[in-house]
């Protein structure tokens, strides 16, 4: 389910596709059967996980998952990169528990025939192999049960991203992407797929990415659950991915098939966070029956998700320790999205879009030395350090004021005692003399750092923004747009 591309698909294979899925019928979805569990694996540590045992209709944990809307990232390629045409939403209707132990995905068309759907993906962005051991992502799913021309658009997706896609948004492929599972149009088939590299062509063949399919053991893709597991191995020379259905291996990617240049890039940086979507037509969908949906497609089938998985085994195994009774630390409490908002704050999402003002620099050189600053605080946090990277996305505008550079620093204190263990100033963005909002990431690196991250017990976050150069004011959104993501489960 890849961000930035078309896909396209080798002829012979969609020519057998498509025969597949135009034999098919109209299924009638039940409600799924959950295990009740995540399965025990013996040899391997559980690193995290989510059975999806909420009650009916509520919304997946915001300690552990992000909900995704609308038709792109804020400052992302539009329509998600891939030309699907739903609106992402966090409609019960679209996205929910079930009561019966499932995550429900599920497309919908209204009378004026708009789609919306579900998308979601892990707070954490930082699963990885360790040195010397494997990485196990595993989900228990089963597709929209709709097959045949009632099918023509779905494309259901269980799938990794490198975690320095977010906050830049258009570094794909070269961050790495594993498609776990995907299935388009109904056909009884999982696809497991690798993108890497540059787009177009590449070592991985963008926009097709090195792929493979194959039908579901005994029962269809769509008719019944089914596991679908990728392994990331470090303790072979050379290492290796891995994709299996019900335990049966299907695609392998061995690290001698690209340079070492392109496995780094994807291999060597914080780790990959996890997604779940269900999305509408596209360039998948459509390569192999044209342009989907029509008229003939039924919504409302929805994909079903038992649960979702991270293990690892091997050297350098982060192994989780035992729950203790009582717990040893507080729940979590305060959010690890970070939303400016106006009067200082930084939270959930706070109502529409507003601005801000920046003190303009006076034509001095304030870098890396906050002058006149916006300050925005959130306090209370009790959270986990999950081992990742402070990442940001700051709407930002100089208006047409040449020769403006906004900059950020952010200060963690960890206990709430009005000492800051760790500051990071990131390098100004400089802003283009042009009106309209510019996005100014964490990509542009850190400036200076002190200090260390480590869990967060009553803790304080403090984000301030100023103007490090120029002769003018600048502009930041917030309420809905300007957000830090604080590295924390």
């Amino acid at each position: 389910m890849s961000t930035s591309r078309i896909k396209r698909t080798p002829f012979l294979t969609i020519v057998v596709a498509l025969a597949v899925a135009l034999a098919g019928f109209i299924a009638v979805t039940g409600a799924g059967s959950a295990r009740g569990d995540v399965p025990p694996t013996p040899g391997w540590s559980l690193q995290w996980s989510d059975d999806f045992n909420g009650a009916n209709r509520t919304l997946p944990s915001s300690a552990d998952w992000q909900i995704d809307l609308g038709h792109a990232y804020p400052g992302g390629p539009g329509n998600w990169g891939t030309g699907e045409i739903q609106n992402f939403t966090n409609n019960p209707d679209n996205l929910s528990h079930d009561g019966n132990g499932n995550l429900r995905i599920t497309p919908l068309r209204d009378g004026a025939g708009n789609w919306t759907s579900g998308r979601i993906e892990t707070q954490r962005a930082n699963f990885k192999a360790p040195a010397g051991g494997t990485l196990r992502i595993e989900g228990r799913i089963q597709m929209p049960n709709v097959t045949g021309q009632a099918a023509l658009g779905y494309w259901p997706a269980f799938w990794a991203l490198g975690a320095p896609y977010r906050g830049n948004f258009w570094n794909w492929p070269s961050i790495g992407e594993f498609d776990i599972m995907e299935n388009v149009n109904g056909i009884n088939s999982v696809w497991g797929v690798l993108h890497c590299g540059v787009n177009p062509g590449g070592p991985c063949n963008e926009t097709s990415g090195i792929a493979n399919n194959r039908a579901c053991p005994g029962a269809s893709c769509q008719s019944a659950f089914h596991t679908y597991r990728f392994e990331w191995d470090r303790s072979t020379s050379p290492n290796e991915l891995r994709w299996y259905v019900d335990g049966q291996l299907f695609h392998s990617v061995a690290e001698n098939r690209m340079d070492a240049g392109t496995w780094a890039n994807m291999t060597n940086h914080a780790g990959y966070f996890i997604l779940l979507n269900v999305a509408i037509g596209g360039a998948f969908p459509d390569a192999l029956a044209g342009k989907t949906p029509t008229p003939a497609t039924v919504p409302g089938r929805p994909m079903l998700v038992d649960y979702v998985a991270v293990w690892t085994k091997g050297a350098g195994d982060p192994t989780t320790p035992p729950p203790t009774d009582p717990p040893t630390t507080p729940p979590p409490s305060g959010s690890s999205q970070l939303y400016l908002r106006t009067g200082g704050g930084a939270g959930d999402a706070a109502g529409s879009a507003a601005t801000v003002s920046l003190a303009s620099a006076g034509g001095a050189n304030y870098d890396g030395t906050p002058h006149n600053p916006q300050v925005f605080t959130s306090s209370g946090i009790t959270r986990r350090y999950n081992g990742g990277s402070t990442q940001f996305d700051l709407f930002v505008d100089a208006g047409t004021t040449v020769a403006n550079g906004q900059q950020v620093r952010v200060s963690y204190d960890r206990t709430g005692d009005g000492s800051w263990d760790r500051t990071e100033t990131y390098h100004y963005f400089a802003t283009d003399p042009v009106a309209g909002w510019e996005h100014y990431t964490q990509a542009k690196g850190l400036k200076s750092s002190t200090g260390a991250l480590g869990d967060l017990t009553n803790g304080k976050v403090r984000i301030e923004v100023w103007n490090a150069i120029g002769g003018g004011s600048s502009t930041v959104g917030v309420g809905n747009q300007s957000v830090v993501r604080i590295p924390f489960d």
